[in-house]
């Protein structure tokens, strides 16, 4: 009820202890605070917050144009609803060494467990887009210095993403991968792959884990979890997967009400009623409510 019991500190506990167990860790992306806990229920290892999906939900692309501020209040409002760890997209620090240590401290008071910095120049864009440019290896080096210097909590992950592999390819990437990992990364986001040999080359570059991105439409073939484990990879994200189911199905429900004047032939793929109400715990809210507002008032004297 109301917010997780497991404390951020051992939500980046569990992260690292999950990163370091030799088991893939799945983290499917949140796009409400309601679908984290969802996430959570259905036995997944932790929650992706995607800065692609919180500028969609905006009704914006993602082009670099949402703020610290609103990264890091969805950040919390994630974080608060889900006992698993919360992965956030920082984009680029959102500016110089001294934006990128402030980036990290509010987003360790808004609870995740840890966030990926990449190496895009500003304004980024999605990292599945062509046109992309990246800064100098120095630049980037000083955003993951400036992130791993700033944290407070040792256990906050500071995760590398490097989007050079589009733009030079892959011996770039793998170089570019090992210069973050030296900077302190505690582990590698390598962008748009091209297929498993690549994450098998980026595995065998650093000795930190590694993460792969399975979002659909992208550079990347939707390779499984067993896939992905097979050649190394520590932990796959599936970063706006949800937001296209559900908007698909808005979609849909939109069209069949133009259409037929009703949703009734809707239903049956809806969230009823009773699973919505599970989901947010209305019980258990009203048995708090019982407890605090059920009062025996026949001694009152006062």
């Amino acid at each position: 009820m109301l917010h997780s019991t497991v404390t951020p500190a051992q939500k980046r506990q569990a992260f690292r202890a999950g990163l370091d167990s030799g088991t893939i860790q799945r983290f499917p992306g949140a796009f409400t605070p309601l679908s984290a806990a969802l996430i959570q229920e259905k036995g997944f290892e932790g929650v992706y917050s995607s800065g692609a999906v919180m500028a969609n939900e905006l009704g914006l692309p993602d082009i670099g144009l949402t703020t610290l501020t609103e990264v890091a209040q969805r950040g919390a409002q994630i974080a608060r609803t889900t006992d698993l760890p919360t992965l956030i997209d920082g984009d680029t620090g959102f500016g110089e060494p001294m934006n990128v240590a402030r980036t990290v401290q509010l987003l360790e008071d808004a609870g995740v467990a840890g966030v990926h910095l990449e190496d895009q120049v500003n304004p980024k864009r999605c990292g599945h887009l062509d046109g992309k440019e990246v800064v100098d290896e120095g630049t980037a080096v000083n955003r993951i210095r400036a992130a791993v210097q700033a944290r407070r909590d040792p256990d906050f992950v500071i995760m590398a993403r490097t989007d050079i592999r589009s733009v030079e390819g892959l011996g770039a990437a793998t170089e570019r991968a090992k210069a973050l990992a030296d900077a302190g990364a505690d582990a590698i986001f390598a962008e748009a792959m091209a297929d498993l040999a690549e994450f098998e080359a980026m595995r065998a570059a650093v000795d930190v884990p590694i993460l792969a991105n399975m979002t659909e439409f992208g550079k990347s073939d939707l390779f499984t979890v067993q896939q992905l484990q097979d050649v190394g990879v520590n932990m796959v994200i599936f970063p706006v997967s949800l937001l296209r189911i559900a908007m698909g199905a808005i979609e849909r429900g939109l069209d069949a009400l133009a259409a037929e004047g009703s949703l009734q032939s809707q239903l049956p793929g809806m969230q009823t009623r009773a699973r919505l109400y599970e989901l947010v715990d209305y019980a258990g809210y009203a048995a708090f409510d019982d407890g605090v507002y059920t009062f025996d008032l026949t001694n009152n004297r006062s």
